[in-house]
């Protein structure tokens, strides 16, 4: 019955990799499908990371100009919070 199992498959070295590689592949809290998905999340936190430091510096920029210019600061304030001297009247056109 022994001789008829092939030499590689009595090999106790060869099966203790084999179920070693089969249990950090499948079986493991740390498998390939988890490291796989830590990956797609990983990749997607770096596209939010450079999209939010983009939207830093632009928001950086729009503030440093509403510091610095009193035009830009009344018409910053005229456009988003309808603000309006005294002797003006505001018409909201709706498209």
């Amino acid at each position: 019955m022994l001789k008829r199992i092939p030499s590689f498959l009595k090999n106790k070295y060869l099966l203790a990799s084999v179920f070693f590689i089969a249990w950090m592949a499948f079986f493991d809290s740390n498998n390939i499908f988890s490291q796989l998905k830590l990956t797609s999340e990983l990749n997607e936190l770096y596209e939010k990371k450079t999209f939010y430091k983009s939207k830093i510096k632009k928001v950086t920029a729009t503030k440093e100009e509403l510091l610095n210019d009193k035009e830009a600061l009344e018409k910053f304030a005229r456009e988003k919070y309808w603000m309006k001297r005294d002797n003006e009247d505001i018409y909201i056109v709706v498209e």
